[in-house]
């Protein structure tokens, strides 16, 4: 928070591997976050939609903003992108719909970038019918660095939509 007030930020976040596996520390950090700041915690939302406990735990934190990052566009892609059972997929539906019922300021993300244009307008629907503005979530697209086109090649991954470093949509920064 020091940092932030130095540079006169407003929004603080948490990104990267998965916070919410830490639950005990995650409750620390946010209780120490000053109201001031908007604090964003992003979260594949699979251990709260395993644990109803955990949005509730979350609703006490006003200045909160949770964005749930959809690993696909369904069962099938989430398990094909993460290696994961499938059903982790509608466990990150689940955590939307524990938020919202909770009063949990939240908002879905989703890598579209393996998703064929059929599944992207399936999962538009059902967002749709959790709250009307998740229709339009936010889209997260793959960014070919060298080392990421590589990957893709070794294992030969293929992928509808991505962008050259220098040609990142500023919606998506």
């Amino acid at each position: 928070m020091s940092i932030a007030g130095k540079k006169h930020l407003r929004q603080l976040r948490i990104s990267g591997n998965e916070p919410t596996i830490g639950w005990e520390h995650l409750i620390k950090v946010l209780d120490l976050i000053d109201g001031r700041y908007l604090f964003i915690l992003e979260t594949n939302g699979i251990l709260i939609g395993e644990n109803e406990g955990c949005a509730e735990d979350l609703s006490r934190f006003k200045n909160l903003q949770v964005r749930v990052s959809l690993k696909g566009t369904c069962r099938d892609e989430f398990s094909r992108l993460t290696g994961a059972l499938p059903e982790g997929f509608e466990l990150q539906i689940k955590a939307l719909e524990r938020l919202i019922r909770h009063g949990v300021n939240c908002h879905p993300a989703c890598m579209t970038s393996f998703s064929p244009p059929e599944n992207i307008k399936t999962l538009r629907k059902r967002l749709k019918t959790i709250r009307s503005a998740f229709e339009d979530f936010e889209v997260e697209e793959i960014i070919l660095y060298p080392h990421v086109k590589e990957r893709l090649m070794k294992f030969n991954i293929p992928y509808y939509t991505a962008h050259r470093p220098d040609t990142i949509p500023p919606e998506q920064i």
